[in-house]
């Protein structure tokens, strides 16, 4: 408490100091305590990101708008983090082009322009932009992006993207051909959905959109066919959904090609999710309410404002974002409770997230695919084991058998029926996944560790481990199977030679913390052991019988192996 008052105060303190209102202002003996005093209270919001308490202060202490070159910039900023993009742009109209000499301030002011289709002034606000560039940001590639996106739109002239910006420029290089709608839109589209460097599926979207506005029916039905509805991302899921009912118009409504705001918009929605990956979540806003004013009518985006919300423990705008999903887009209105489940879940307990999820599912007179997947999956890591059994059972029956879904499947329902102890029949599945899709890493690393944890087929069980590590290893799960196959056969300086490599990867995982601490325990270091063990208990998503196990370990040591 006493440390947050000495930041508060040292904060004032530099405010006074380096302000021009404190300059200025007192100097004209025209110093407004209340205005100063608010301003600061929007500041220290802000710092908490409370955004809603900080545009408040800000609005009451407008009056230094022309005298505190920080506070438009703050003011400004405060505006769009609350999705007021036009009142932003309007504030900013009625200022003296010097009051304007900032980034965000052009930037909004290009976006305007945009709107309105001049893209003579948008090339003038452009350049304006290129002298606020800063190392670090993402400044220098907007302003790139836009000047390339400015020529086309004025010229319906290709440019080639700077190679330096990577995959960012494979991205910018698609929507323009996509834009000029010419014969390499395909290709450029394809080669992005394909790399390997990361998951950029998002952009089948913008490949099946620009089929469907070509009026290439029956090839984006093709590709929507390889889409999974159980593997995909939620703006797949709900694409092969419309594919599936004919709804083609619903891709229009979101998004096209031939619209410049969309492509643009598109763009910051991709700068956004760059702040979002490194948990810079305001910025994030920033420029996804950015995308938002330029394509409103492509609310799947504002899926990643509810989660930026989410993980800054903002449930409750969380929760107000996703009103946006309604029942017309069952995959949307899917993610919606899913997503409302876990603020319950935050909020309250998991007994009325489980509740409320379940309440809502049974709603669904027809649930696809994918929410039939996800409420077993749900009722999986709720430990309904018995419920995942049935719902994994009904999935089973409406997929191609011998497919790899169906192996998926005949995987994930094993996993529950071990967990309940019905080892027989979580063995068959088991077996017959692999027999599917042989030498799953995954399902080998199960299954051996289930036979190791049984002491059932011990050695078979290592040689499967050994294959699964090959495949996979930098995988801590199956690391850490290798390591308690070691252990169990005695080889203990091997065991934790590779549980340091699972710890180094998952530090806060309960079970490798309690397997570190049962080979501390063989190597005679019982006092590290003992540490590991108690650390065991300090750690979140502690299962209630490694609870006991650990304790027990606590008190009369381990032994018994």
């Amino acid at each position: 408490m006493y440390k947050y008052i000495f930041k508060v105060i040292i904060f004032f303190a530099i405010i006074l100091y380096q302000s021009s209102v404190y300059s200025k202002i007192t100097n004209k003996n025209n110093f407004n305590q209340k205005y100063l005093s608010d301003y600061f209270s929007a500041l220290i919001s802000l710092q908490n990101q409370n955004n809603n308490d900080a545009l408040k202060f800000f609005n009451s202490s407008k009056g230094l708008i022309n005298n505190h070159s920080n506070f438009l910039k703050k003011y400004i900023y405060s505006l769009v983090l609350e999705g007021k993009v036009s009142k932003s742009i309007n504030l900013l109209e009625g200022l003296d082009a010097d009051k304007k000499d900032f980034f965000e301030a052009q930037l909004l002011i290009y976006l305007k322009n945009l709107k309105k289709k001049d893209f003579n002034k948008t090339s003038e606000k452009i350049l304006n932009l290129k002298k606020y560039n800063q190392a670090g940001n993402y400044e220098y590639i907007i302003h790139d992006t836009l000047r390339s996106f400015n020529n086309l739109f004025l010229k319906s002239v290709f440019t080639e993207s700077k190679k330096k910006y990577g995959n960012l420029s494979l991205i910018n290089d698609a929507f323009q051909n996509c834009y000029l709608n010419n014969s390499k839109t395909n290709s450029y589209f394809e080669n992005l959905i394909n790399l390997n460097d990361g998951d950029y599926s998002r952009y089948l979207f913008f490949y099946l959109s620009n089929l469907i506005e070509n009026q290439k029916f029956q090839y984006a039905v093709q590709l929507s066919d390889e889409v999974s509805y159980l593997n995909s991302s939620l703006l797949l899921s709900q694409s092969k959904q419309w594919i599936n009912n004919r709804e083609f118009h619903r891709f229009e409504q979101h998004f096209s090609c031939s619209n410049e705001t969309d492509i643009v918009a598109e763009f910051f929605f991709l700068i956004s999710n760059l702040y979002s990956s490194q948990k810079e979540f305001d910025k994030s806003n920033f420029y996804l309410n950015l995308s938002s004013y330029l394509n409103p009518n492509f609310y799947f985006n504002l899926s990643l404002l509810s989660e930026n919300y989410f993980s800054t423990e903002n449930y409750d705008l969380s929760k107000k974002i996703l009103e946006v999903f309604d029942k017309k887009d069952q995959i949307y209105y899917w993610y919606k409770i899913k997503k409302i489940g876990q603020i319950i879940n935050k909020q309250e307990n998991d007994i009325a997230s489980l509740e409320y999820i379940e309440k809502k599912f049974k709603n669904f007179k027809k649930p696809n695919k994918k929410i039939l997947f996800d409420m077993a999956s749900i009722y999986k890591n709720f430990k309904e084991y018995e419920k995942s059994i049935e719902i994994y059972s009904k999935l089973l029956l409406t997929v191609e058998q011998n497919s790899e879904l169906y192996a998926d499947i005949l995987y994930r329902r094993g996993g529950s029926y071990e967990r309940i102890g019905k080892h027989q029949k979580s063995d068959e599945d088991l077996i017959k996944s692999l027999e599917i899709v042989p030498e799953d890493p995954y399902v080998m690393n199960y299954l051996a560790y289930s036979w190791l944890e049984r002491g059932f087929k011990v050695k078979e069980a290592i040689k499967m481990l050994d294959i699964a590590y090959k495949k996979k290893e930098s995988d801590p799960y199956i690391i850490d199977s290798v390591a308690w196959g070691y252990y169990l056969t005695g080889d203990y300086y091997k065991a934790e030679k590779l549980i340091l490599k699972a710890l180094a990867i998952m530090p806060q995982d309960p079970v490798v913390n309690d397997h570190y601490g049962d080979i501390l325990w063989k190597l005679n270091r019982k006092l590290q052991a003992r540490y590991f063990w108690k650390n065991v208990l300090k750690l979140e998503r502690i299962d209630e019988d490694l609870k006991k196990s650990v304790k027990e370990k606590l008190l009369r040591g381990n032994d018994k192996v």
